[in-house]
């Protein structure tokens, strides 16, 4: 935060703003200075976004009776393209738009605190494999509870920047096991990748018996668990028709 505002900030405040689609903002926080700040976190380029920070500056000025400094931090992978200004002839809002890749991630990787090394992985680097290297050293190091809870932010932030393979690389070196089995974004992404590698055994073992596939039964096998496709595979060699098969 102090990378990024300037300042340090006394304590975070949980903002509800009312009538706007989406009425919770992503960080308000109170400085040192007794200033408000707010941190919008964006992963996509949204060219509505001069607009509804406006509205959330408001928002927080109805409740607070001042208004904060606000600052878009954009953490996605396309170049960040959205304005910075609201303007009409009567009308200028400005906040200030950052990409986090202008902010130093070599810094934060130096810091004592394992959240600014995670966060790390987005910002601007030198090295974003040594990177990677340092942040699951520092992870390794940590209590249980807390080494899966930084894991699980890693896993999603390394995706943002496709360096999921020196992540999966360095977590087989750690000195400590990880199961990253237990890590529900892992989890998920493999069994996803099970099944689909079953989806497209099973669609050729079924065209060589049967032709191509009409558009029914190619949803009908992406409807499938991963019990069924497996049940659906020892059936296709006795099957006498497609639709027998995947009744």
């Amino acid at each position: 935060m102090r990378e990024l505002t300037g300042t340090t900030i006394k304590k975070w405040l949980d903002v509800e703003l009312h009538k706007i689609q989406n009425p919770r903002v992503d960080l308000v926080g109170e400085t040192t200075e007794g200033d408000l700040v707010r941190i919008e976190l964006q992963s996509t380029n949204d060219s509505t976004m001069p607009l509804r920070m406006a509205e959330y500056c408001l928002g927080v000025f109805r409740l607070y009776g001042q208004f904060p400094r606000q600052i878009l931090l954009y953490v996605g992978e396309a170049p960040l393209k959205m304005a910075g200004e609201l303007r009409a002839p009567d009308v200028w809002f400005r906040y200030r738009a950052v990409d986090i890749r202008d902010l130093d991630g070599d810094r934060l990787l130096e810091s004592d605190q394992v959240g600014d090394n995670v966060i790390a992985v987005l910002a601007r680097l030198r090295d974003s494999r040594e990177a990677v290297h340092k942040i699951v050293g520092r992870i390794a190091g940590l209590a249980p509870a807390e080494r899966e809870a930084a894991l699980d932010q890693l896993v999603i932030l390394v995706g943002l920047r496709h360096l999921e393979e020196p992540l999966e690389q360095e977590t087989q070196k750690m000195p400590i096991t990880i199961d990253l089995m237990k890590n529900k974004i892992i989890a998920r992404e493999y069994r996803r990748g099970l099944q689909e590698g079953e989806i497209i055994l099973l669609r050729r073992q079924i065209e060589t018996r049967f032709g191509a596939l009409p558009t029914w039964a190619e949803e009908r096998l992406a409807s499938l668990s991963m019990s069924e496709l497996e049940d659906v595979g020892v059936r296709v060699l006795d099957a006498q028709s497609l639709e027998d098969l995947l009744k």
